[in-house]
């Protein structure tokens, strides 16, 4: 998966708007291998992201659970301490 999605679901607060279209971006941006599309199909990829990002809204708001919501401070700490291992484990190996 690509390392700038980020896990969406069971947040406190909720994942907003802009959040949820931006994993959508990222997602269509993996998919066609483009940052940016080529002005003949910037139109597909403007759709693509528009339809995942309805997808992915639909998709959290349908989901539940009986875990207590996750903090996202917690987890921003959580991501900053893998990205400490990796790197670490990066300089180690070389």
């Amino acid at each position: 998966m690509c390392r700038s999605i980020k896990t969406l679901a069971h947040l406190e607060p909720p994942a907003s708007d802009e959040e949820i279209r931006a994993a959508a971006l990222q997602f269509v941006r993996k998919l066609s291998g483009a940052r940016r599309p080529s002005r003949a199909n910037e139109l597909a990829f403007d759709q693509a992201v528009e339809e995942v990002t309805a997808a992915a809204s639909r998709l959290l708001h349908a989901l539940t659970t009986s875990a207590p919501p996750r903090n996202r401070d917690e987890e921003a700490r959580k991501a900053q301490e893998r990205m400490r291992h990796r790197k670490v484990a990066i300089v180690t190996v070389e």
